[in-house]
């Protein structure tokens, strides 16, 4: 089949009745986008955490929560001052805290610690160097020695075993070098999976500490099932060890992509820690929470969801009270603020393009208030995920594309153009590459990546069923569509297959499928298709 060349009429227009369709798609796209935030902002009433006034038992301290502070980096350095500040904060709620390391001036913490009456879970970070790891141990052990009444309990190694940087018997060696050495209880911390493969390494310590995270499990579980899930796991453990066991961690994420049914939300954050706070209590367990606040570092191991497991924003707000009802946004009236700015800008747009009828006016006034309110979520969303300045300009220039293809919507209302036309059908291809390569990315890496809904949403929707309603086409080459479509929807059905209890990777499809119709070539009116093609 012979290539159509691409072809526009400056001098055709959306008929009145088009107009009028799209409007009435743009209001009710704009009345589910209202709906769904309202119920997000709707008190949800889960049950209070039990605690007759006493403090929480611990909680995972990592002083990493300000920009450009990380543990990866060697010359990284935490501030006495900051400690002082940070446990002062964390003694008001909690009688413990449990650190990961000794260096980059977390050493200091015993000291700060006990002048607040805080106990420590110290921790000695065992990693691939040995040398390392014997700086971090000795270190551990000193402070074991200096500060015996405030260090609950030395903690050789987190997860080694699990990110395989050493052999059991390596491990057993610096557990074996701090009992010798201190007198405090000796600890090991790891998931409770590799505990069960590793059962052996009971004889070595004082104590079984085993992480217990719903959110991760190999078959993650849904905020329905996590409590009954954890209780289970403690009871198979009861079973396996004869020695205490302490959970070393567990916890929900408040922001992130879902794993399965396993949705990270404010109120599902709230729901599980006072649902465990009170089978502690009635179990008797010793436990540890992870953690104390939000650290924005862990989204470059773990995605989005890495940052966001504290029970304090990283500008140490709490995020959600232990008693009463819980919303999962509290936006008050910026949804109204950025749908209006939205439907004012567009409308100020076709004041200048001089466009009087009263159909377009509404249609371009709708098209505006949903464009606000994609962008509105757009910036949450690249705020909580971007990691640095390539993400930043990748996904923010998707974001920013979606709204200059609203524009060019517009345009194409009020005074169509070639440029127009050719904008629009760019923007289709790149929105359609850039949607198989984040399908891609969700196969190969999905464990850390997010379905980015909504950088596509508002693109995939206005380029296939809103020039749809138009009565406008775009055409890419023959060939090109074929492959495009291939690919959206293969990459995007195998995303599905992958998580077929995740309720996003069915939005997903639908967007790739969106996309192939944004791109296939249609004639919609045989009549007057040389003028309205493009």
């Amino acid at each position: 089949m012979a290539q159509r060349e691409t072809q526009v009429s400056t001098n055709s227009l959306p008929s009145n009745s088009s107009l009028w369709g799209f409007a009435a798609f743009n209001l009710v796209l704009l009345c589910l986008v209202s709906v769904w935030l309202w119920k997000q902002n709707q008190p949800i009433t889960i049950p209070d955490a039990l605690l007759n006034n006493e403090k929480i038992q611990c909680v995972s301290y990592a002083p990493y929560y300000k920009n450009g502070l990380t543990p990866l980096k060697i010359d990284t350095f935490i501030e006495p001052e900051q400690i002082d500040q940070d446990l002062a904060l964390l003694a008001q709620k909690f009688n413990c805290v449990r650190i990961y390391s000794v260096s980059q001036g977390l050493d200091y913490v015993p000291q700060a610690a006990e002048k607040l009456g805080l106990k420590i879970y110290l921790g000695a970070w065992i990693g691939w160097v040995n040398a390392d790891n014997d700086e971090e141990v000795n270190l551990a052990i000193k402070l074991a020695n200096e500060y015996p009444k405030t260090i609950k309990a030395l903690i050789i190694g987190n997860e080694v075993l699990l990110r395989g940087e050493q052999s059991e018997a390596s491990l057993k060696k610096y557990i074996q070098l701090a009992k010798a050495q201190t007198n405090v209880p000796v600890t090991y911390a790891d998931v409770w999976e590799f505990w069960r493969k590793h059962p052996a390494l009971e004889a070595s310590v004082d104590f079984v500490t085993v992480h217990i995270l719903p959110y991760w499990e190999d078959d993650p579980q849904s905020i329905d099932h996590a409590l009954d899930h954890t209780k289970d796991v403690m009871l198979l453990l009861n079973q396996t060890f004869k020695k205490p066991i302490l959970i070393g961690e567990t916890g929900w994420p408040s922001v992130g992509r879902p794993r399965q049914s396993s949705e990270p939300s404010l109120v599902n954050q709230a729901s599980y820690i006072r649902g465990f706070l009170q089978l502690a209590q009635e179990n008797n367990w010793q436990y540890n929470l992870i953690e104390a606040m939000d650290q924005p570092w862990k989204r470059t191991l773990e995605g989005t969801v890495g940052g966001y497991w504290g029970l304090y924003t990283s500008d140490l707000q709490p995020k959600f009270p232990f008693s009463g009802a819980v919303q999962t946004r509290q936006d008050n009236f910026k949804p109204i603020i950025f749908a209006t700015l939205g439907a004012v800008l567009f409308f100020f747009i076709a004041y200048l393009l001089k466009e009087k009828r009263p159909s377009a006016l509404v249609t371009i006034a709708s098209l505006g208030s949903i464009s606000g309110l994609s962008g509105l979520l757009q910036i949450e969303y690249l705020i909580s995920a971007c990691r640095n300045l390539q993400e930043w300009l990748g996904l923010g220039g998707l974001a920013l594309l979606s709204h200059v293809i609203a524009l060019c919507l517009i345009l194409a209302i009020s005074k169509p153009s070639k440029m127009q036309a050719t904008l629009l059908k760019m923007g289709t291809i790149i929105f359609s590459l850039s949607a198989i390569l984040a399908s891609i990315l969700l196969i190969v890496d999905g464990r850390y990546r997010d379905y980015a809904i909504s950088l596509y949403l508002l693109a995939a929707l206005e380029l296939s069923i809103g020039l749809l309603l138009l009565k406008l086409e775009i055409e890419p080459k023959l060939k090109l569509h074929r492959i495009l479509s291939a690919l959206l929807l293969s990459s995007a059905l195998y995303c599905l297959l992958l998580e077929t209890s995740n309720p996003l990777s069915y939005v997903w499809v639908a967007i790739n499928g969106l996309f192939v119709l944004a791109i296939w070539p249609k004639t919609l009116h045989p009549q007057i298709s040389n003028r309205n093609t493009w």
